[in-house]
């Protein structure tokens, strides 16, 4: 019997991937994740530091966006091969949040969903908008039947237990009702959110803002999440948030999530 590979699958927003080169560098030296979906890249097309990403030792497809917003994945020791740029469903949707490649036989998208402030209004509305559009292409990649890896900063706290106590985000669009509705109907489509799935109970989390020291109180949000198809959710050996990266001098306000899979 062949013996189980190992694949380790990470997603960071790097909140400026240029600004934030040096420290997505070192980690990537560090961790040396299989898969990276990276999200808020604010830079374009022809800004994203490809040299520096390949002497790495990591192939890279990207959707940039001036200024703001954009997505890539990467593939330690392989070429990601794209297989869509931008969700389906609205053809006048021009900012960069959603990429998807085939890497090492898994589809893997990257994802940068809305953030929805301020609520009530238009930017909410795109946020609920866009959201029923992942729903729908998740749902066509599930009829699919292939291994599928959705990571990304999906810009939702799913529950209460995914932001610290406190009523000071209380009228945020990351914790409203309504986007959670919509991450628990993406879930409930058979998809595996892996930190959760292991840690059911613990209070972990991804994003810390950079005022009123709430990265050194620990009053973060669970913001970055990898949902696993169920074929790869059976090989879910660990997961969890590499939280020194948000210590770091010039950090991100992110700390890449990880999974770790046996295929």
């Amino acid at each position: 019997m062949a013996k189980a590979k190992r694949l380790r699958v990470a997603t960071f927003n790097i909140n400026n991937i240029n600004k934030r080169l040096p420290n997505l560098l070192a980690w990537l030296d560090a961790t040396k994740p299989d898969i990276v979906a990276l999200q808020e890249l604010k830079a374009k097309d022809a800004a994203f530091p490809v040299a520096a990403i390949q002497a790495a030792g990591y192939g890279a497809v990207w959707q940039g966006e001036k200024t703001w917003n954009g997505v890539a994945l990467l593939a330690r020791g392989k070429e990601p091969v794209v297989t869509r740029r931008g969700l389906p469903g609205d053809q006048d949707d021009d900012q960069a949040r959603y990429i998807e490649a085939a890497i090492a036989g898994i589809v893997v998208a990257s994802i940068y969903a809305p953030n929805g402030n301020p609520q009530p209004g238009p930017k909410f509305d795109y946020k609920l908008a866009w959201m029923k559009r992942l729903i729908a292409h998740a749902a066509d990649l599930k009829a699919a039947g292939v291994p599928v890896i959705l990571a990304g900063d999906y810009n939702v706290a799913p529950t209460e237990i995914d932001i610290y106590p406190t009523k000071s985000w209380d009228d945020d669009a990351l914790i409203q009702p309504a986007p959670r509705r919509s991450f628990r109907r993406l879930v409930d489509q058979g998809w595996t959110d892996a930190v959760r799935h292991l840690f059911p109970d613990q209070r972990i989390y991804s994003f810390w803002t950079y005022w009123r020291g709430r990265f050194d109180r620990d009053h973060g949000l669970r913001l970055d999440h990898i949902l696993l198809s169920a074929d790869l959710a059976a090989g879910l050996v660990d997961a969890g948030v590499d939280r020194d990266e948000r210590g770091k001098l010039g950090a991100s306000d992110h700390a890449p999530v990880w999974a770790l899979l046996e295929r």
